[in-house]
């Protein structure tokens, strides 16, 4: 498996995980089904098209399903992505981008034949490793006031604070990499690397850039270190860092999941002070998405978009824990779409 995001490594893309390992592997089980992207096409007829239901094993290819919803009629492409768990088994999310909707444009990758200085790369090979085991051992919390993650894990913070110096006398190697190397693995390295920059502000803009990466794990690192970023802006203005909201917005617009969740991840920091701008974006870029997000069956996965969606209604915070833990995710998406129209 290649070394990128952690995240990826660890709860997500169980198809190119777990089904590459072994041909003899028994296949997960799918314990949940769940949708986005959908407009205009039906839920029942991309539910035929898949050909698996909860409860069935994930579909032997990927490709060959992905293939088959992209051939319904009003469907651009498909995408889908399994990650864990419900109460152990999959939860496959099956993202349709259908023709007029919204599109989350990647960039093509780019092709310099460069690479990050060794001590980087075998810094976060160690680095991959003590988190794998951090997770394992539940140990696997950030604190993330410093504007850089440093783990509840003692192994995997040491590794962590090695990449402040490597950070400061490797910066120009390290957004080189990250904007022009040819290379996924080198460029989500050094997305992840260059976020212990002593000054955040002076890498906000080669994080921002990587938002559009093509990789996924190029742009959940980029992401992960501007959520770090956007706490340190909360908690010390002094600190110069700005991390814009933008492109996470037009995330919540993207066929993968990884992105979406990602996204909403970031998108909880920076409209924590509601700033009217940027709720008034989410409303006219990205609406839909987090209606149909809010209304997810897995609840974890559902309560980043309901919160969101509380905001732009104008509901205080505590309402919407409130009508949350009562279960009523309803009046919340129904008072959000109300103030749209």
């Amino acid at each position: 498996m290649r070394l990128t995001c952690l995240r990826l490594l660890t709860i997500s893309l169980l198809f190119a995980g777990l089904f590459a390992g072994s041909a003899t592997a028994q296949p997960p089980r799918i314990g949940v089904i769940d949708f986005y992207g959908l407009r205009k096409v039906s839920e029942a007829k991309v539910r035929d098209t898949l050909g698996v239901k909860e409860g069935d094993p994930l579909p032997p290819s990927k490709g060959d399903v992905e293939d088959r919803l992209a051939d319904l009629q009003g469907v651009v492409e498909s995408h889908l992505e399994a990650v864990c768990c419900e109460a152990g088994d999959a939860i496959l999310y099956v993202g349709i981008e259908e023709k007029g909707s919204p599109h989350f444009e990647l960039r093509d990758p780019p092709g310099a034949d460069i690479k990050l200085p060794g001590e980087i790369t075998t810094a976060y090979f160690d680095f991959l490793q003590a988190s794998s085991t951090a997770v394992r051992l539940g140990e696997d919390r950030d604190d993330l006031t410093h504007g850089h993650r440093l783990s509840a894990n003692p192994q995997t913070r040491a590794v962590q604070e090695q990449f402040i110096a490597l950070a400061k006398d490797h910066l120009k190697d390290l957004r080189d990499v990250l904007r022009t190397a040819s290379d996924e693995d080198q460029r989500a390295t050094a997305a992840y690397v260059i976020g212990y920059a002593p000054r955040k502000s002076d890498v906000v803009n080669d994080l921002e850039y990587a938002l559009k990466d093509a990789d996924a794990g190029v742009r959940g690192n980029a992401t992960h270190s501007l959520v770090a970023f956007a706490v340190l802006e909360h908690l010390d203005p002094s600190s110069a860092v700005k991390v814009s909201p933008t492109w996470f917005i037009e995330m919540l617009n993207s066929l993968s999941w990884t992105d979406r969740s990602e996204a909403l991840m970031a998108l909880q920091i920076l409209t924590d002070d509601r700033d009217p701008m940027v709720l008034d974006q989410l409303r006219d870029r990205a609406l839909p998405a987090l209606v149909e997000m809010a209304r997810w069956k897995t609840l974890a996965h559902a309560l980043p978009a309901y919160v969101l969606l509380g905001r732009i209604a104008g509901i205080p915070e505590k309402e919407i824990q409130d009508q949350w833990s009562r279960g009523d995710r309803d009046t919340v998406i129904a008072t959000a779409t109300r103030k749209k129209k």
